[in-house]
């Protein structure tokens, strides 16, 4: 619960924060206390600090990075929300540690002035492996795996049928009694030390924890997981799992279905090498110690200043989802480098790109590249995949066998979009101008024979066992999944997508309980729920499997459509493999429905078209009613266009997007009741449209609003109060929370004046050059910034680059994005040097000021349609044949 947990955080340190910090220094000054240790209670940190008392942190995360992720789930109140400042007081009340003594498995913690990495603090096994076995019960020889999700009673649900034959699971419990056991499961003594357990088993099969994690990796024993929803250190302990060959990680779905086998097979198999130190507890005890003492001396051999380079980057990247063509996006979810405390480029030589043409790794069967480097490097990492060996990721092992290589394989593409002027004003019938941008997402797309048993998972294989044969079934792997910790892999048999009853497809809110099950794989929504608006939408029909692989460069959370780019590259990829004829205009639409019936969230259609309608160096002109294209608005070559992400991550299913959306269709409902009793009154000339005619709030001219309408909305209402009154809204995709209270004169007004900027925005860039061409493109961006604000989607950081935009005399303009509450801002100036280095002012302003280093988006790409598709085959089919048999786990 991320709200709860802001909430109850909020409650006890920020409005008891005064007193709490008094109350506790007086202790500490009464007490004469030496030093203050914390794991890890920022807090703790200010008050030793009041105090005049050194402070020493021990931890392997900090809370600045976990509550600047759940942030994103605050809700109505925007930028005066007090919670949003949470992060930045925490990672103050850090920065007066004396240093972090900082254990592996480490997230980025910036805000430390000083930090030590030391070995793992771990509780060691007392008894040996025969000794607890024969307490037990257990053969010396037999194969015995650990149930152990910490501070969980043992009475969940268990079957026997879970385990592989043979196999004896140990069921971890505070408990001396309980249920009975299936057969094959065994309570542990309820005095049983754990890591005396885990000693004594061939794998453990429970949560990511700092304590699982750290026993497991000091035996030796390899950890099979479940994922933990929100739960943000977990990538960096992943990896430490991972780059020491001690973790398998099994899908919720098949968790709760019992199919634990195949995962606890392979988890034998491997060979974990942890090969650190295991003193870190008497470590942190010498150097308590020494700092206590005064003894303490920096080791200058820790660079202090790497170790907060390497930080400050990664913490950049795991917040702000970014995307380049460095090491970082191109391996990975948290980078090996990181782990293991280099800073990028140490480890390999990735980083350097070549600079001759290169020639395409695969036969090229149909359509053009356009020499766009991301096209290119993707049918590199196609090519490469089964080539053996190159890479051990778990996302590469699993994309390894998606593809029978001596097939055709469908390549799309869909670039993310840049907001430059409309914003969420495109639901209420606006005119919008986008651009596509530089980044997109790739997708590879191959239709494959249901018996293709040889090629499938090995959990599907069970599955399809239990289910008595081989079936049809859709896989899809997402490369860099692991940056926003959900499982790179999602696999689903094709008659899941069928009604068991009527022989058609399901329905969508079917679909959305479906994908929302496991929070790990619901963003296969995305990608699965295209092939179900085509079956319901056209008829497809789908007697084959099918395999897709995602590799997106488009980052998550900044509001440049990263969502809207998967779903129209999917989209594209299989309209191209089932022969679909579909104009790009109604291709959008589609997607539009996997947004907001499949995925669930209430997006208007200006993300799609622009992913999927965009031209390169252009604006795509779109009239939202519901979606009319107009014109291409060229970018002159004077001006020049970039975005700059907050890192405050933005979420278009967010609390906040959709509180607005549900205020401005109030407040449409609220003046068609107004047209409706005046419909008796003559009507003048000049006055809004007939009664009842008003269909978007932007058909109304801002004269007319302003006369006949804005002083009889009210500022707000509660849902209850407005159902109360007039019974529905007339929004298909958003529902009226009663409890709530909703703004409505804002998000009413916004849309009606964003619309006559756009207006104006356009013809000004169709105008001839000139500073005052400037000067007013940039005076409406700035308005459009501050509409927004007053609709509470603005946000501490994209309000601080707006004003740091605003400071540079060759910049002209800035605003916020897309659905607002954090993401990108939008800034304006002219293509040339001074311009350029004026954003590098604000780019390095803001990271001294935040310690956040934004990613810069420049440039535009081709749309969807406008890119078209590949037909591509891999070369050397002999040689891959014969290792295509290799199966992944």
């Amino acid at each position: 619960d991320r709200l709860g947990s802001l909430d109850e955080y909020y409650q006890t340190c920020v409005e008891k924060r005064d007193q709490l910090l008094t109350t506790e220094c007086a202790w500490l000054t009464r007490t004469a206390i030496d030093i203050v240790i914390s794991d890890i209670v920022p807090l703790a940190c200010a008050a030793a600090d009041m105090a005049g008392i050194k402070s020493v942190c021990v931890s392997n995360f900090s809370w600045d990075f976990v509550y600047a992720e759940y942030l994103t789930a605050v809700g109505r109140g925007g930028n005066n929300n007090p919670m949003h400042s949470i992060a930045w007081q925490i990672a103050e009340d850090y920065s007066k540690a004396e240093v972090l003594l900082r254990l592996p498995g480490y997230c980025p913690m910036p805000a430390f002035k000083d930090v030590l990495d030391v070995p793992l603090v771990v509780r060691l096994s007392n008894k040996t492996r025969e000794e607890v076995r024969s307490e037990l019960g257990i053969a010396p020889d037999a194969k015995v795996v650990l149930y152990q999700f910490g501070g969980q009673e043992a009475d969940w649900e268990l079957r026997k049928d879970a385990l592989p034959e043979g196999w004896t699971c140990i069921v971890a419990s505070t408990k001396s009694t309980g249920p009975p056991l299936p057969p094959g499961f065994i309570r542990s003594l309820p005095d049983s030390y754990v890591p005396d357990l885990v000693n004594a088993v061939d794998c453990v099969l429970g949560k990511i924890g700092y304590g699982t994690s750290s026993e497991s990796l000091a035996h030796k024993v390899p950890l099979v997981f479940v994922r933990r929803n929100y739960f943000n250190e977990e990538p960096f302990l992943r990896k430490l799992l991972e780059i020491n060959k001690s973790m398998v990680e099994m899908s919720m779905r098949d968790f709760k279905a019992g199919r634990w086998a195949p995962y606890l097979e392979h988890a034998i198999t491997m060979k974990p090498c942890y090969a650190g130190q295991l003193n870190g507890a008497s470590t942190v005890a010498r150097i308590v110690e020494e700092i206590a003492t005064g003894q303490y001396v920096k080791d200058r051999d820790q660079a202090n200043g790497g170790t907060r380079l390497r930080d400050a980057i990664v913490f950049g990247y795991q917040l702000a989802r970014s995307s380049s063509k460095d090491t970082i996006s191109e391996n990975m979810e948290v980078p090996a480098w990181y782990t293991h405390g280099n800073l990028p480029g140490d480890d390999d030589d990735s980083s350097t790109r070549p600079s001759t043409p290169r020639q395409l790794p695969v036969d090229l069967l149909y359509g053009s590249t356009r020499n766009l480097p991301d096209v290119e490097d993707f049918l590199e990492v196609l090519a490469a995949l089964e080539d053996t060996g190159t890479d051990d990721l778990p996302e590469r092992k699993s994309a390894k066998s998606l593809f029978r290589w001596e097939d055709e394989i469908v390549v799309a593409r869909a670039p993310g979009r840049l907001d430059v002027m409309g914003g969420i004003a495109d639901y209420s019938g606006s005119l919008v101008l986008e651009m596509p941008i530089k980044e997109a997402c790739m997708v590879a797309l191959q239709r494959q024979a249901p018996n293709n048993s040889s090629k499938q998972w090995k959990h599907t294989q069970e599955r399809h066992r239990s289910k008595g044969g081989s079936r049809p079934t859709l896989r899809i792997v997402s490369f860099g999944a692991d940056e926003t910790n959900r499982a790179p892999t999602f696999d689903m048999d094709m008659e899941e997508l069928i009604n068991k009853e009527t022989g058609g497809p399901i329905e969508y809110i079917d679909a959305r309980e479906y994908f929302r099950q496991d929070v790990a794989r619901s963003w296969a929504a995305y990608a699965a729920g295209t092939l179900l608006v085509l079956m319901r939408e056209v008829g497809l029909r789908v007697a084959d499997g099918l395999s897709i692989l995602v590799h997106s460069k488009v980052p998550e959370g900044k509001g440049v459509s990263s969502s809207a780019s998967v779903e129209v590259a999917v989209m594209k990829a299989l309209t191209a493999a089932y022969d679909i004829e579909m104009s790009a205009k109604d291709l959008a639409i589609l997607c539009q429905k996997v947004e907001n019936l499949v995925v669930g969230a209430p997006c208007g259609v200006m993300d799609q078209m622009t992913s999927a309608c965009g031209e390169d160096g252009k604006l795509l002109s779109l009239l939202c009613r519901p979606c009319e294209i107009k014109d291409s608005v060229s970018i002159p070559s004077h001006v020049k266009l970039w975005g700059i992400d907050s890192g405050v991550r933005h979420s278009v299913g967010g609390s906040d997007y959709g509180s607005v959306r549900v205020g401005a269709f109030m407040g449409r409902r609220i003046i068609k009741e107004l047209q409706g009793s005046a419909a008796a009154e003559p009507q003048s000339p000049s006055s809004a449209p007939a009664p009842g005619a008003v269909t978007h709030l932007t058909e109304i001219a801002p004269h007319q609003f302003e006369l006949l309408y804005e002083e009889a909305l009210p500022k707000g209402m509660t849902g209850r109060e407005f159902v109360d009154k007039n019974v529905s809204h007339e929004d298909s995709v958003t529902e009226i929370d009663n409890d709530i209270e909703y703004k409505i004169k804002d998000p009413t007004c916004h849309p009606v004046y964003e619309h006559f900027r756009v207006e104006m925005y356009q013809q000004l860039m169709k105008g001839p050059a000139s500073p005052d061409q400037l000067r007013l493109l940039g005076e409406l961006m700035y308005q459009s910034h501050e509409s927004y604000s007053r609709c509470q989607l603005g946000s501490s950081g994209t309000n601080r680059l707006v004003q740091l935009v605003e400071e540079e005399p060759a910049l002209y303009g800035a605003k916020i994005t897309g659905g607002g509450s954090g993401g990108t801002v939008c800034a304006l100036g002219t293509n040339s040097e001074e311009s350029q280095k004026a954003i590098q002012r604000v780019v390095a302003n803001y990271k001294s000021m935040t310690g956040h280093q934004p990613y810069i988006f420049s440039g535009s790409s081709p749309g969807a349609c406008e890119f078209g598709h590949l037909l591509v085959k891999c070369r050397q089919t002999e040689r891959r044949e014969s290792a295509g048999s290799n199966q992944s786990t």
